[in-house]
């Protein structure tokens, strides 16, 4: 019988640990971080003192199997995941991840993938289905064998920070956006993300403040699962510098009714090794190859299925109601069109908007993979561009976008190809995490409620 995954992941782990420690030891740290990360995005973790650090990072740590689901309970206190009663599973960190947090020298960190146990009764050591990043290492991985592609890309970490020594003042009917002086009033923040990013790997390219409250720091693009990582890490840093100066870092889509909620758009492009295929030689202006036009078709073929994975929360659904303020209505496409689904910004690159600030990039990057090689396969015609606003149109060629997590939900059932795209066990977590979570929403009595209601006589 040959190794398995697992047996060959410790392998691996077994050749470069020595090194590994060495170096670790040489910038004196002293404790690892071991991260996996969650179905709902989070960052999971145990800590390993860096004399355990070459012994463990071989033989790995175990997390109760429901930890891939957050330890989230149902509205009728039932664990869901794997159940109380569930075994564990085998976190194993990527040695290429480890990084020194600069908040604390002594402390570093490494992303894992994570295994069924080499002693489980059924499928030991194989590949854990319910593991986001290390299916999304997968899928790429067969993807390019499949097309001879790979899937580049870079998102917009569009966030919220609030607090007293960082609140903007601006006119009641004008954004601050752009705004010299509000991005100023934001500098303590920007440069301590900044340099928290740098030193973790991030190439930061540049920011700005977008709206009341909100900045973007914008890193450079690359494959899509080192964009993943890097989100990820973006994000930790965020609550770090937020924690250290006293302020608020919220990744809520939807703060704020007035003004623009928090995306994440994914700028996506295919290459072949070092060439863009969604690029033509020659041409300068705006334009779609018949590879790109393709993998758009397909992209927009399953942007309704798919949102369920973009905007994963209730309040996500907050920001597409929010008529006017950039984000999408209409699974529709257009060149330099911000009211699209999809805007062709520059050649050589699709900007999917569907996306926002709670999305998990490891299960969104699957998704658009499968929607992309589908629309390859089939040759999917996406159509004419939308000249036009988005906001003046009530129909598209594909539809709308659901304006409730329960109907995301219910389109993302009814789509083989982006259900296929996720493993059978992760699927069915996801929909239960999400089903009650829409549940809750709905039985949930709030303020609003209230105001609408409560003094009003039949």
């Amino acid at each position: 019988m040959g190794a398995s995954p697992l047996d060959e992941h410790r392998d691996r782990n077994a050749r470069g640990g020595v090194a590994a420690a060495a170096s670790l030891r040489e910038a004196g740290v002293e404790y690892v971080y071991f991260q996996p990360v969650s179905i709902g995005g989070r960052v999971l973790a145990k800590l390993v003192p860096l004399a355990h650090f070459e012994r463990i990072a071989e033989r790995g740590v175990q997390f109760h199997g429901s930890a891939t689901a957050d330890l989230i309970s149902d509205r009728h206190g039932t664990l869901l995941g794997a159940g109380p009663d569930a075994g564990e599973f085998v976190a194993l960190p990527d040695l290429d991840t480890l990084a020194v947090l600069p908040w604390d020298g002594t402390f570093a960190r490494a992303f894992c993938r994570l295994y069924r146990r080499g002693d489980a009764v059924e499928l030991a050591g194989e590949a854990l289905p319910t593991d986001p990043r290390g299916h999304l290492a997968r899928v790429h991985e067969a993807f390019t064998a499949r097309t001879g592609l790979a899937l580049r890309s870079g998102c917009e970490p569009e966030m919220t920070w609030l607090g007293e020594s960082i609140e903007v003042k601006a006119r009641p009917n004008m954004s601050p956006a752009y705004n010299a002086g509000a991005l100023d009033t934001m500098r303590p923040v920007a440069k301590r993300v900044i340099e928290y990013c740098r030193a973790l790997g991030l190439d930061m390219v540049e920011g700005d403040y977008e709206d009341t409250s909100q900045l973007e720091l914008n890193f450079m693009f690359g494959d899509c699962l080192a964009t993943a990582d890097r989100l990820t890490t973006y994000r930790q840093v965020c609550v770090q510098v937020a924690r250290e100066l006293g302020v608020t870092a919220t990744f809520m889509p939807k703060p704020f009714p007035g003004v623009m909620g928090n995306g994440c758009h994914h700028n996506l492009s295919l290459w072949r090794t070092d060439e863009n295929t969604f690029l033509e030689p020659g041409r300068r202006e705006l334009h779609l190859s018949d590879t790109a036009r393709h993998a758009l078709g397909g992209i927009l073929e399953h942007t309704a299925a798919m949102t369920a994975i973009m905007a994963p929360t209730v309040n996500s659904y907050a920001r597409y109601w929010d008529a006017g303020l950039f984000a999408p209505a209409l699974a529709n496409w257009g060149f330099d069109n911000r009211s699209c689904a999809v805007r062709v910004s520059a050649s050589g690159r699709l900007e999917f908007k569907v996306p926002d600030a709670a999305v998990n990039p490891y299960l969104s990057h699957a998704v658009l993979l499968a929607a992309i090689e589908d629309g390859l396969t089939l040759r999917i015609d996406p159509g004419e561009p939308e000249s036009g606003s988005s906001y003046d149109t009530a129909e598209a060629r594909f539809g709308a976008l659901p304006r409730t997590l329960g109907q995301a939900l219910e389109l993302l059932r009814g789509d083989p190809v982006v259900c296929g795209a996720l493993p059978s066990e992760l699927l069915d977590v996801f929909l239960a995490v999400k089903d009650d979570e829409w549940a809750l929403a709905c039985a949930a009595v709030t303020d609003w409620h209230r105001d609408m209601y409560l003094n009003v006589v039949p």
